[in-house]
């Protein structure tokens, strides 16, 4: 088991403390004083990187503020005069315009979805091609290697037939060709072992991808068919994305995180 498990497996098994909120509430207030302690503290290139991180976070914060009440706000539109007299019980109706606050709304919503299919894992180690493929030594002379076998795990589609062994360029051995993953719901806090679909993107090659190599990062497609998610138009979802988080060779299983 991670050892960052045991806290939640605690917490499931004997519960949390009566005043777990209260000091959570009272770490939370006390954190803004805790930074600025430290940005008095630190001096030189670390000083620079935190104020800057800081000052972005500042920034950020202000405009969230900010936009969430021009929503409620409503500006006079001092161009639309009518000319002429005006009834005194139409006096109080202005015109007003909402154009801008509808634009910082759809500009907060663009940036909600944007943020909402961020992988979890963005960056992820270069994995070379020395490390993937092993070279194979093939022919009478063993002069000829221009076969290469797969060392990482790899996915195959069910109707997949491997090409003669004299055609064969990339061997990719039956040991190491994996049908299902351990998928964990971000928002349900469960884990399903789900059939796999196909390799969508390995982010170190195109060529990984074309294989069906699964490495840390890989993004692959799996059947959800099983937990019941439905569309908004009442359809059953059958297939979505998850990006790996482990490293299967290592482990002998896939654990991935699902894309909601």
């Amino acid at each position: 088991m991670p050892q960052n498990e045991h806290i939640e497996l605690s917490q499931k098994r004997h519960g949390k403390r009566f005043d777990h909120d209260e000091k959570l509430r009272k770490k939370n207030a006390r954190s803004s004083h805790k930074a600025s302690m430290k940005a008095k503290k630190l001096h030189g290139l670390k000083a620079k990187l935190y104020n800057k991180k800081r000052h972005a976070e500042k920034i950020q914060m202000k405009k969230a503020i900010k936009m969430h009440e021009e929503k409620q706000t409503k500006a006079k539109d001092a161009d639309n005069v009518q000319e002429g007299a005006v009834p005194a019980y139409l006096l109080d109706r202005e015109t007003q315009t909402r154009a801008k606050v509808l634009s910082n709304m759809v500009k907060q919503k663009r940036k909600e979805k944007a943020g909402k299919w961020t992988v979890p894992i963005p960056k992820v180690k270069a994995v070379g091609e020395d490390e993937v493929f092993k070279v194979l030594a093939t022919g009478k002379r063993r002069k000829k290697t221009w076969k290469r076998m797969v060392t990482k795990v790899t996915f195959v589609g069910e109707e997949f037939t491997r090409k003669p062994p004299k055609y064969e360029r990339f061997i990719r051995p039956m040991g190491l060709r994996f049908k299902k993953a351990h998928v964990t719901h971000p928002e349900l806090k469960a884990t399903f072992c789900l059939p796999m679909i196909g390799v969508k993107k390995n982010p170190n090659s195109p060529m990984y991808t074309q294989l069906g190599v699964i490495t840390k990062g890989t993004v692959i497609e799996v059947n959800v068919s099983e937990l019941g998610l439905v569309t908004t138009g009442g359809k059953v979802v059958w297939g979505k994305y998850a990006q790996v988080t482990n490293h299967p060779e290592n482990d002998g299983c896939i654990n991935a995180v699902l894309l909601v």
